[in-house]
């Protein structure tokens, strides 16, 4: 079976070059990144390397300039549902409540009223948010707001998460539980998840693998396996030991682009 050798996700040589005010800004060269079905893989690097680039051309809503970038193989042409966003801001919509935002993917799919109603059932209790079902964005807090926007990803039938800094707005406490709570939804679902983040700490305790982005042009420096057994313990010596490194190949980073 091809999707058991076929990486779901494959950025092979990948080059991004914008142009802006007539001058030619080059994001991304030469990029390789390979992820493979069930990976949990955050990507960390200084502002400016690429990273969210890399995340918008892998759904479908940026194409790469040179090289290409893949699903199960095939070439990604455009955005679909089997690649879904979680941004920083949440991007529900306004005038659904939380029954709908989730249900808006299988609704425009002309999936039946019973199988609509099924999916988000399910979704809305996977994020623990029974109660508010009939709540508007604008009564949630922020952190229920990014449950909200987790759940519609996974009811459209995502095969991969793409996550562009979803936690980055949030308050510390509230960062923290829903880290848990991504975790615990990886885990149970079995989803790949490729998560974007400034924050060395949170890809220490979220990834399999963290892949370390070198100052743009972006390309892919290094990568690390986190074997650490979960639950991760953020206070362990061996936690630390991968912060250290890890803070280490960032601020040798920012010397070299600053030298």
């Amino acid at each position: 079976m091809a999707e058991a050798t076929t990486p779901i996700l494959q950025i092979k040589n990948v080059g991004k070059i914008y142009s802006q005010n007539g001058r030619a800004i080059e994001a991304l060269r030469g990029a390789n990144l390979t992820v493979k079905k069930g990976e949990f893989i955050c990507l960390i690097g200084a502002s400016g390397c690429g990273k969210s680039t890399l995340l918008r051309m892998a759904a479908g809503f940026e194409a790469a300039t040179h090289g290409d970038a893949l699903m199960w193989g095939m070439p990604i042409t455009g955005p679909g549902p089997s690649r879904g966003m979680v941004f920083q801001d949440y991007g529900l919509f306004p005038w659904l409540n939380v029954r709908d935002n989730i249900g808006f993917g299988p609704k425009s799919r002309r999936r039946s009223k019973t199988e609509i109603r099924e999916t988000t059932d399910r979704f809305i209790d996977l994020v623990g948010l029974r109660q508010f079902a009939d709540v508007y964005p604008h009564q949630l807090s922020g952190g229920m707001k990014q449950r909200v926007a987790i759940a519609r990803v996974l009811a459209n039938d995502a095969e991969i998460v793409l996550m562009d800094e979803p936690f980055g707005a949030l308050d510390a406490m509230t960062r923290e539980r829903l880290q848990d709570e991504l975790v615990d939804i990886w885990s149970r679902t079995g989803l790949t998840v490729l998560f974007v983040t400034h924050a060395i700490e949170e890809a220490i305790f979220l990834a399999d693998r963290v892949v370390v982005m070198s100052p743009g042009p972006g390309r892919i420096d290094n990568e690390y396996r986190i074997d650490l057994p979960r639950p991760r313990d953020t206070t362990s010596a061996e936690f630390n030991e991968w912060r250290r490194l890890l803070s280490s190949q960032l601020h040798s980073h920012h010397a070299r682009k600053a030298g």
